[in-house]
């Protein structure tokens, strides 16, 4: 088993095993980010209450959908916690790292015992980088748009 998964890594291709690397850097960035209070770490996340666009260039496809598989994988395999917000904090970055807009939203519901949850999700043009599976469930309470910076 580990001989596979050490296989494995040798048949992937370098410039994947380089993404991997960086979203799970960015995934361990995004867990200290969210040990700090929120309001110090809002204004990094872009244009309070604002969105991006839901169209994309196209050749920023392939390139979305590779972040958006790299966070997804690695995640797995951090040993600190890394569900939506982290993950959508390091999408974010990842993607503005590459000059590509995105949108990180914030969402809240009630449970079936009735507690409040909250979950985050990440959205670049029409296409859902993490988060996006039961974010049809919570109301919008936040959002932030991360312009082209380049």
């Amino acid at each position: 088993m580990i001989l596979s998964k050490f296989m494995t890594i040798f048949k992937t291709h370098p410039k994947t095993i380089v993404l991997f690397l960086e979203a799970y850097m960015f995934l361990g960035w995004a867990r200290i980010l969210k040990k700090v209070p929120f309001q110090k770490v809002a204004p990094m996340l872009g244009d309070h209450m604002n969105e991006t666009p839901y169209y994309s260039e196209d050749n920023n496809t392939r390139t979305i959908k590779n972040i958006s598989n790299a966070i997804q994988i690695m995640s797995k395999y951090t040993f600190w916690e890394s569900q939506c917000l982290v993950r959508a904090m390091a999408g974010m970055k990842m993607l503005e790292r590459r000059g590509i807009e995105s949108t990180l939203y914030l969402g809240t519901a009630r449970d079936e015992e009735g507690k409040m949850i909250a979950h985050a999700w990440l959205r670049s043009g029409s296409y859902y980088i993490s988060g996006s599976e039961g974010m049809e469930k919570f109301t919008t309470v936040s959002m932030f748009a991360k312009r082209d910076v380049m």
